[in-house]
């Protein structure tokens, strides 16, 4: 056994973890981003990926005739209800599966929001690239979204404290389109259904050129926290946990980027709102962070609060879940003693990548018990309440 696994079973220990429990949460709490060490550390910002050009036109057009009229008119899965079984439906499947749009017209007028023109698209700049940034205005619109691009349009459960989904691996029929056009543009007279059928093969390992990556996001109190416990009026709370939200999903963008791995993760969420919640407020209010998760009152911890939504696959038990609620409290208050220490940790992009690689690479045990500070001095920015 190595030290490094001996720190983390102490830790554990002290949560009152078992030598089962110990057991079951050694991998949940291991860190999932640790670059290869032949590999050299990532110039940023990195390059945008390859549909954000795409996305930035959806963006200009939808400036001038409504952002819902013309991802509609590019989007298939919009073009259809949220409907149970949905999914199975022959038309469905020739649609999403094959781009046949004229397969989703008997569907028609397809996905219905309450408050279309609340619709707004975005393309952000992050250190991990341009992103894609869908937001709504209204909640159930926002659920209606996420059903329709990440769920293939089921009407399966979007927790309430949830107000922001990044979808990635989705297939945009619309690129796939461009992409023929450009290929009989450059064939000629040799471009017919049986030559593109066989170009079509060669498009589909290049996934690059046909799936996309983009956050959808709710204009809504942050993980369902009212103002008063922000601090602020309601009116500047949306403004802020819209920021917060961005942030966040920023964070998980940039994993997916830098080490191919994105992960539903306690260690990873605490990580992402500390970023968020330093970028909104310009400081890390550790009491906030503790509600949003339901810790506020630790020991106890609230039903509905969003610890809950990470308990992973196949979900951890109740005696591991009650040694996480242990950790998740423990590295907040680290957080905090950071951002006390510091006066400027994430105030530029350098601090903020800087940070942010560390952080990523702590196991939960590791952020919830070491002291952070002097793995700082790498960072040239020492924010911070």
């Amino acid at each position: 056994m190595t030290d490094a696994e001996s720190f983390r079973r102490k830790v554990l220990r002290d949560g009152g973890a078992s030598d089962d429990v110990i057991a079951e949460l050694l991998p949940y709490t291991d860190t999932g981003y640790r670059l290869p060490s032949h590999m050299p550390r990532p110039q940023f910002p990195l390059s945008d990926e390859p549909h954000v050009e795409c996305w930035a036109e959806y963006a200009s057009q939808g400036r001038r005739g409504g952002v819902f009229d013309v991802l509609q008119a590019r989007l298939v899965q919009l073009r259809f209800p949220i409907r149970g079984g949905m999914s199975q439906q022959e038309a469905y499947r020739r649609a999403t599966r094959r781009g046949h749009f004229e397969a989703a017209d008997p569907y028609a007028p397809g996905l219905v929001l309450r408050r279309p023109t609340d619709l707004r698209l975005e393309v952000i700049q992050t250190v991990a690239g341009r992103v894609p940034v869908l937001i709504a205005g209204d909640r159930e619109d926002f659920v209606s979204l996420v059903q329709a691009l990440s769920r293939r349009n089921e009407p399966s459960a979007v927790p309430a404290s949830m107000g922001a989904c990044m979808v990635g691996g989705f297939n945009n029929w619309d690129r796939v389109a461009r992409y023929r056009r450009a290929w009989e543009k450059q064939c000629a007279g040799s471009s017919g259904e049986p030559e593109w059928h066989e170009e079509f093969r060669r498009l589909i390992p290049q996934k690059a050129l046909y799936q996309d990556r983009f956050m959808i996001l709710n204009r809504h109190p942050y993980s369902a926290t009212p103002a008063k416990h922000a601090g602020v009026g309601e009116s500047e709370w949306l403004d802020r946990s819209l920021i917060i939200r961005q942030e966040h999903e920023g964070v998980h963008y940039f994993t997916q980027r830098v080490f191919g791995a994105m992960r539903a993760n306690v260690l990873d969420e605490i990580i992402a709102d500390f970023v968020g919640l330093v970028r909104a407020f310009g400081c890390y209010p550790a009491d906030l962070a503790l509600r949003f998760l339901g810790l506020e009152a630790f020991p106890a911890y609230r039903h509905g609060g969003r610890l809950e939504n990470y308990r992973g696959e196949p979900p951890l038990s109740d005696g591991a879940m009650g040694v996480v609620h242990y950790l998740a409290w423990r590295s907040i208050r680290q957080l905090q003693a950071l951002s006390q220490s510091h006066s400027s940790i994430l105030d530029d992009e350098r601090g903020f990548t800087g940070v942010l690689m560390i952080l990523l690479g702590l196991t939960f045990e590791e952020l919830a018990s070491r002291d952070l500070s002097p793995l700082m001095r790498s960072v040239s920015a020492p924010v911070i309440c």
